[in-house]
């Protein structure tokens, strides 16, 4: 890999490789991750000095095998390296800025009283990458105590409890429009063209064999006449539908057999929609007439005037 991809190409690759990954496995949503989770942008600075502290290890490693080669091998290798990108002038100086390394021959006047078993310490001074990322830390340190501890930003319970709140209401705003969630008590009637005749196709299909195919009613209850043995309007009927009739003697629940709540809708407002058609026949009117309770109520006053005027008429 060396060979084929120096480190300043290297390290880039790498470090964009594993932002690539925590950006395909962290959902944040319309946002990028690094932008809606700050402390993936912490990690991923800490992993790129992180690797630009692998690179500079093995370059001070190299650096110490060179002086312990034989001329020969110093030979061989100083020719193979002035053939690879990787130890161009710009990069040599690049590293010599960021680790600020003195030269081998002048590393005797490093040398420290200090002595181990023949292991002696040099008096080297932090290299500048170390001390940039100590500093950023302390930055960040500081950055991070004022805003959460002085100034009461948002921990991550917080911000937890106010995204389950908020995807509390989306859902239930999902549920309002949603076709294939749909319910008694939040289905309403349709009367365009196209979902009624949709409505025709499906009632033909299932229930024309028990109501006829004009409504008229034949095993099942006639359903054109203002009575109903469940309930009449768009609510009750698509609940009728849904769950079925009476237990024992109705129809079966249709839910049940496959039907989606977006074909009940418009079965149900087809069937709506035959009221008062008056079919050849008909079956004799069963049930109740139903009110819609939630219909406004005329005025009483405006009634009588109404009323009082036909009179005179």
């Amino acid at each position: 890999m060396k060979k084929f991809f120096p480190v300043y190409v290297r390290v880039p690759l790498i470090f964009f490789i594993g932002f690539a990954l925590m950006e395909y496995f962290i959902d944040s949503g319309d946002k990028p991750a690094f932008i809606k989770f700050p402390m993936v942008s912490v990690f991923l600075i800490i992993f790129l000095f992180v690797l630009v502290a692998i690179e500079i290890t093995l370059s001070a490693v190299n650096r110490v095998m060179y002086h312990l080669m034989s001329p020969e091998e110093k030979a061989k290798l100083d020719y193979e390296n002035s053939l690879s990108l990787s130890e161009s002038t710009w990069f040599k100086e690049l590293m010599h800025k960021l680790t600020k390394t003195p030269p081998m021959e002048k590393e005797g006047e490093l040398l420290m009283d200090h002595d181990y078993d023949g292991i002696k310490e040099l008096d080297n001074n932090l290299p500048p990458w170390w001390v940039y990322l100590f500093y950023i830390c302390i930055i960040f340190g500081a950055v991070y105590l004022v805003h959460y501890e002085i100034l009461g930003g948002d921990d991550q319970e917080t911000e937890l409890k106010k995204e389950m709140a908020q995807a509390k209401i989306d859902v239930d705003e999902y549920l309002k429009t949603a076709p294939d969630l749909m319910d008694e008590k939040t289905v309403v009637l349709l009367t365009d063209e196209p979902s009624l005749a949709a409505g025709k196709e499906i009632f033909m299909t299932n229930c024309a064999a028990c109501h006829r195919a004009d409504a008229g009613g034949q095993i099942g209850p006639n359903l054109t006449d203002d009575k109903w043995i469940l309930g009449g309007g768009i609510k009750n009927v698509f609940h009728t539908i849904t769950n079925g009739g009476r237990d024992g003697k109705g129809m079966v629940s249709w839910k049940t057999n496959g039907m989606k709540p977006k074909d009940i809708q418009k079965v149900a407002s087809y069937i709506l929609s035959l009221q008062g058609s008056n079919p050849k026949d008909p079956k004799e009117a069963e049930g109740e007439v139903w009110v819609d309770e939630s219909a406004p109520k005329k005025d009483a006053a405006t009634t009588n005037t109404k009323d009082s005027t036909e009179v005179k008429k």
